[in-house]
C-alpha cells in the first residue's frame, strides 16, 4: 500500500470523518486487520480561519504548501487536502510537491458525470458557492453548479462555521438546508454536491430524493483507490 499525505484540521469534525471512512474502506477491501498507511497534518483551523477572513489566501497557501512539504519528506507518496474550500490554494499545494496531489473536483465531477447528470446544486461555504475557483473548475470538467441567492449563502455558511465546525447539528440547520436543495431542485438541480466537507455530518442521502454526492466521501474513495494502487 501506498502512504498518504493528510492536510487535515479544517476543520476537525471533517478531518475526523476522512480519517475514519479511509480506514474502514481499507478494512473492508483488505479484510483482517488492515488499515491505512497515513501520515497526518492538523492545522488550527483558527489561523486558516483568520487568513479567510482578511483574504489572506495566499499566506494560507504558504502555510498548507509548507505542511505540505514536509509532509513528503517524512514519506507521503501523496497528498490530499481534507476539505473542499482550501482548493482555492490547490495550485500553490501542487507545486511545492512532487508526489500526486488528489484534487476534490476531479472525483467529484467523475461521479456526477457517473450518473449522466450535468446540472447540479452546490452547497458549500459562501468562498465555495460564490468564488471562481469552484465553480470554473467544475464548469471545466463538465459540470453546471447552481447555487443559492447571496442571503442564503450566508446562512448556509454561517451554520457550517458557527454550528458544524465545531459539532452542533441543529434541527432547524437541517430543514434549511433542505429547503434550500428543494429551491434549488425547483431551478433544474439534477443532484446536490455536498460541497463542505462537514455538510454530510447535518443531512445524509435519505434527507433527499436527489442523488447527493457528498465530497467528505467520494474524496475518501479517490484516497482509498491511491493507496491501494488502483488507476
Amino acid at each position: 500500500m501506498k502512504t498518504l499525505g493528510i492536510l487535515g484540521g479544517m476543520s476537525p469534525e471533517s478531518t475526523a470523518t476522512y480519517y475514519n471512512e479511509i480506514n474502514r474502506q481499507i478494512n473492508q477491501q483488505c479484510g483482517g486487520n488492515f488499515s491505512a498507511p497515513l501520515l497526518l497534518a492538523s492545522v488550527n483551523f483558527e489561523q486558516i480561519v483568520q487568513y479567510q477572513k482578511q483574504g489572506e489566501w495566499h499566506k494560507a497557501g504558504e502555510l498548507l504548501a509548507d505542511y505540505a512539504r514536509k509532509l513528503e519528506q517524512i514519506g507521503a507518496e501523496g497528498i490530499l487536502l481534507a476539505t473542499n474550500t482550501m482548493h482555492k490554494v490547490a495550485d500553490q499545494i501542487q507545486q511545492a510537491i512532487s508526489v500526486p496531489f488528489l484534487h476534490i473536483l476531479d472525483i467529484t465531477a467523475d461521479s456526477i458525470k457517473a450518473q449522466h447528470l450535468h446540472q447540479v446544486a452546490l452547497l458549500g461555504t459562501a468562498f465555495t458557492m460564490s468564488d471562481d475557483f469552484y465553480r470554473n473548475g467544475l464548469q471545466a470538467r463538465g459540470i453546471t453548479p447552481l447555487v443559492p441567492a447571496e442571503s442564503v449563502q450566508q446562512e448556509i455558511h454561517r451554520i457550517i462555521f458557527e454550528e458544524l465546525c465545531v459539532g452542533e447539528f441543529r434541527p432547524q440547520s437541517k430543514a434549511f438546508y433542505l429547503d434550500t436543495i428543494r429551491s434549488l431542485q425547483q431551478q433544474g438541480a439534477e443532484g446536490v454536491i455536498l460541497g463542505c466537507t462537514e455538510i454530510g455530518l447535518l443531512i445524509q442521502q435519505a434527507d433527499c430524493e436527489l442523488p447527493f454526492f457528498d465530497t467528505a466521501t467520494l474524496h475518501s474513495k479517490m484516497a482509498v483507490d491511491f493507496i491501494l494502487a488502483k488507476s
